[in-house]
């Protein structure tokens, strides 16, 4: 059995929903193969299996008992093949629909990846969570039925072609009301397909409605908005609902009928088959063989009209995953990056005048908060205008700024799992120092299974101190060459901000580092402050110095001892 998930899930071809699916099969070529020969044998076993009956019921008929016995043989024979092909088919079919699932996810996650910070600017939340969800099943769930749906139309195929060699007439009526069959099955798609979208994309407004709602519930419920929002949520999910029952009519509809339609058809072939047994035009074998061969048609016909649904749904969710993929970041790479080993020296914003030497702990204090979580994103390059030793960021790969230069805001999370692999998923060796230097430790230690214990959703069991604790850890194992911090201790008491300042002067020693705070306690052991003020720097110094030489800057920095 193939191991999942793929090292490199190569480049997906996004120009059209269609290009896409093939490529997801092209990826799987062999699995796919394969379960295409195997489900061709499996069917084809059981299409011969009314022909070999009619056979061995005219052999008994005319007394010829080595011939029952040979073709009682040779059904026998059938029986096998049919349940060792039929094993091999689902081998192959669950192989392909899990790598056609995890190719989905692997390109989609990647792609995530890249877009980073202008994902959510992008992209709303519900879209992403539907890929997530849904797409990636109908994507499998399309890859899975080739198999099926190609046996299914060359058994078709065969048994007109033995029923044409037995009777015209009755081969006639199998090769014109098959299409037939398929056709008004057909017309039932299209409008399916349609209710499909519609239901997805409301799904999505909903999910993306009920992210909103979950991550600003606090602010809500502070500005008595949350009654408000909660009826939203409520109007739209009564649509949601409606959309659902809407899609699902026309599913029951296109169940209803792969069961009638197909069941009419075998009526009428076995009464045109009594018709001609009666006649004296067939044996009775060759009647029991076209009934047999009637009711088997119902098989295939579901599946063909199976294979056109799951096409379909398959088409509708390819089109959400290539959309993602044809997103792109507002932070793209260049055409000739500089090469990654240039990258080093003072990293600057000339923008605001802020400039980080490399080697030392630096402040960034601000008169408004905002004006300096903006010279961090510029640092970063989450948003464009900073520079490295004077070359600018946007000259670099976006992989290599974000390999070099890390920046942790509170508006990170904590991820379900793992303690141990949430926070140090590269298992680097570096988790017990960067506990230490966070002050940390404790929360573990309060753990059931400490560092194996699980991380619940957004990491809500733990206060907002402590989440910010265990962020800063994360951030710590990292260890970029540029680190910034951005209110890094603002939940946690003076006593642990002031063990977490300490350490961190022995952490990051010799490296780079950036902290944007108005702490008193972080500031005095920094090894210089910069004061922002409009956007840009109006002082430069050590946090004594700045107190006793910029009025704005006590002012802005005492406020929170004075409150």
């Amino acid at each position: 059995m193939r191991t999942y998930p793929d090292p490199d899930p190569g480049i997906p071809d996004h120009r059209s929903p269609i290009a896409y699916l093939r490529w997801v099969v092209r990826r799987h070529w062999r699995s796919v193969y394969a379960a295409i020969g195997f489900a061709i044998l499996w069917m084809l076993c059981q299409a011969f299996v009314p022909a070999i009956v009619g056979k061995a019921i005219d052999a008994a008929t005319d007394g010829d008992r080595s011939g029952l016995l040979t073709w009682s043989l040779v059904l026998l024979a059938a029986g096998l093949g049919q349940a060792v092909f039929g094993i091999c088919r689902h081998r192959f079919a669950v192989t392909n629909f899990i790598g056609g699932m995890f190719a989905t996810v692997q390109v989609a996650v990647r792609h995530a990846g890249r877009l980073g910070s202008a994902l959510s600017r992008r992209l709303g939340a519900g879209e992403v969570v539907a890929i997530g969800t849904s797409d990636i099943r109908q994507i499998g769930s399309a890859v899975d039925i080739t198999a099926r749906g190609t046996s299914s139309l060359l058994a078709v195929v065969v048994v007109s072609i033995i029923l044409l060699t037995t009777s015209v007439p009755l081969g006639l009526v199998v090769v014109f009301g098959v299409p037939l069959l398929m056709g008004i099955v057909s017309l039932l798609i299209r409008p399916l397909h349609h209710r499909q979208q519609a239901s997805r994309e409301q799904q999505g407004r909903l999910t993306g409605r009920a992210a909103d709602l979950v991550g600003g519930l606090r602010v809500l419920r502070g500005i008595g908005g949350e009654a408000v929002m909660g009826e939203r949520y409520r109007a739209e999910s009564q649509l949601l609902r409606a959309a659902g029952v809407r899609t699902a009519r026309v599913e029951a509809l296109l169940e209803a009928a792969q069961v009638l339609l197909p069941g009419i058809f075998l009526v009428l072939v076995t009464w045109l088959g009594a018709r001609f047994a009666l006649d004296g035009h067939i044996t009775v074998g060759q009647l029991v063989s076209f009934y047999a061969y009637a009711a088997f048609l119902v098989t295939p016909l579901r599946q063909l009209t199976e294979a056109i649904d799951k096409l379909t749904r398959g088409h509708v969710s390819a089109r959400r995953v290539v959309a993602m993929l044809r997103t792109t970041t507002d932070l793209p790479d260049p055409a000739d990056p500089v090469a990654p080993e240039r990258f080093a020296g003072e990293l600057a914003d000339p923008a605001s005048g802020v400039t980080a030497r490399p080697g030392e702990i630096t402040a960034i204090v601000a008169t408004v908060p905002a004006e300096a979580a903006a010279v961090a994103d510029r640092l970063g390059r989450y948003a464009e205008g900073a520079t490295v030793d004077g070359l600018p960021l946007d000259a670099f790969a976006l992989a290599t700024v974000r390999s070099r230069v890390l920046v942790a805001d509170n508006d990170a999370r904590l991820f379900t799992g793992p303690m141990r692999s949430d926070l140090d998923p590269g298992d680097s060796g570096r988790l017990p120092a960067a506990l230490h230097t966070a002050a940390a430790t404790d929360i573990v230690e309060a753990l059931p299974d400490g560092l194996d214990s699980e991380v619940a959703e957004r990491g809500r069991t733990f206060s907002g101190g402590q989440q910010q604790r265990l962020r800063l850890v994360r951030a710590l194992v990292a260890d970029p060459d540029a680190l910034i911090l951005v209110e890094p201790t603002s939940a946690v008491d003076a006593h642990t901000e002031a063990r977490i300042a300490d350490r961190l002067l022995t952490a990051r020693a010799g490296r780079t580092t950036v902290i944007v705070t108005s702490s008193p306690l972080v500031l005095d052991r920094t090894d210089r402050v910069l004061f922002v003020e409009r956007g840009r720097v109006v002082a430069d110094g050590t946090h004594h110095e700045l107190l006793t030489s910029s009025p704005g800057y006590a002012r802005t920095v005492l406020r929170e001892d004075e409150s």
